[in-house]
């Protein structure tokens, strides 16, 4: 619950601070921990560093507003952005979108509302199921797109034990549990992880019963075996339904409303 709370507070520092010239030691300051805590903690959850997480973060509303605000000046745009230079800004959107913005704006690219940015995961940035998995940058506006749709949430029962056998046994049972959600999903619903054992699913469904059918599939998975160096050791999920209404999005809310609907399902 620690890390889970750390996340959103920086998530939030964040987006509150788009536009200004904050560092990653801001960040930890106003999350009150260190600096390689708060990266380390990006970099488990989404494999990416704070000072990635906040260009790319800042490169998404750069796009859109190159798009959406034609009368706004490339310059404007950047430091709308937190960009106090033309030169800086053009280096991080070439960074993010491999061109300048000046040509993306010409080209009047909708790029599915958000970047396609690299990142270490299989099959160049999709699950292993070939779904695409989307970063936590880009689930800000995703859950403000699905307001009223439903979450399956999931947590490994026992990630403890699993890891004192081995650490990677541990990361194979991690692997395993999204997977098994990334079965279940529908082609337009969302898996991302919240914490080091904690999981969700965003559905794009306001009905109920869908999101319960999922749920019951990754259950029916419940006790079924992840297999390390021969040796076959159980892998079953917590696993909670809740729909999450918020006119305004806040991480903190919101990841707080989500460990609560898995705390309730806890058998401790």
């Amino acid at each position: 619950m620690k890390n889970l709370e750390l996340l959103a507070n920086a998530l939030e520092f964040i987006e509150e601070h788009l536009q200004d010239d904050i560092r990653t030691e801001d960040i930890a300051d106003a999350c009150y921990c260190s600096k390689s805590t708060v990266d380390k903690l990006f970099r488990c959850v989404n494999h990416i560093s704070v000072r990635d997480y906040l260009i790319r973060r800042r490169m998404t509303i750069a796009a859109r507003l190159l798009v959406s605000r034609p009368e706004m000046t490339v310059l404007e745009v950047g430091l709308q952005c937190g960009y106090s230079t033309p030169e800086s800004f053009c280096r991080a959107f070439l960074q993010v979108w491999n061109c300048n913005p000046s040509v993306f704006r010409k080209s009047r690219r909708v790029s599915e509302l958000f970047p396609k940015i690299g990142m270490p995961l299989m099959n160049g940035g999709k699950t292993m199921s070939g779904r695409r998995r989307f970063e936590v940058s880009e689930l800000y506006d995703l859950f403000r797109s699905r307001k009223d749709c439903y979450f399956v949430c999931c947590d490994i029962r026992s990630l403890i034990p699993i890891n004192e056998i081995s650490t990677k046994a541990g990361d194979l049972a991690i692997l395993e549990s999204m997977k098994r959600m990334e079965d279940a999903a529908g082609s337009e619903d969302v898996v991302f992880r919240i914490g080091g054992d904690e999981f969700v699913m965003l559905t794009n469904s306001r009905d109920v019963v869908y999101a319960e059918k999922i749920a019951e599939a990754i259950r029916a998975e419940n006790g079924k075996p992840v297999v390390f160096e021969g040796k076959e050791i159980p892998l079953s999920l917590h696993i909670s339904v809740v729909k999450i209404s918020m006119s305004n999005i806040k991480y903190d809310e919101l990841f707080k409303e989500l460990q609560s609907s898995l705390d309730a399902v806890k058998d401790y």
